[in-house]
């Protein structure tokens, strides 16, 4: 007769996840996948800033895309609006649709 404490036995063979422990395991997975932010140089923020001044200067459509640690965002819109001291723009995407996004987070920007 097999003992129960091995050879898939009754206790070996019913193991249970407590909800905590799922919880934080999904926790731990979800920090595992987190990236870096990337370095640009000084071209790439040349280029970033050039755009979003021309959006504001010509009233273009610009498309940004902005850092995530876990998927970057891509926004189209105007900008309306540069804040100098706290490095911020408002980027207006429709009627009533706007957001405040501070520029070193852009990583992308076209015209």
């Amino acid at each position: 007769m097999a003992s129960k404490l091995s050879e898939n036995g009754m206790y070996e063979g019913s193991r249970l996840i407590l909800p905590e422990h799922r919880e934080a395991y999904l926790a731990q997975e979800e920090l595992q996948r987190r990236r870096g932010k990337p370095v640009l140089d000084e071209q790439e923020l040349h280029l970033i800033e050039e755009a979003i001044f021309e959006s504001y200067q010509e009233c273009r459509t610009v498309t940004l895309t902005v850092f995530s640690p876990f998927d970057d965002e891509e926004l189209r819109g105007v900008v309306t609006s540069i804040d100098k001291p706290s490095r911020q723009i408002k980027l207006v995407r429709g009627e009533e649709d706007y957001s405040f996004i501070k520029i070193e987070e852009i990583i992308k920007a076209s015209i």
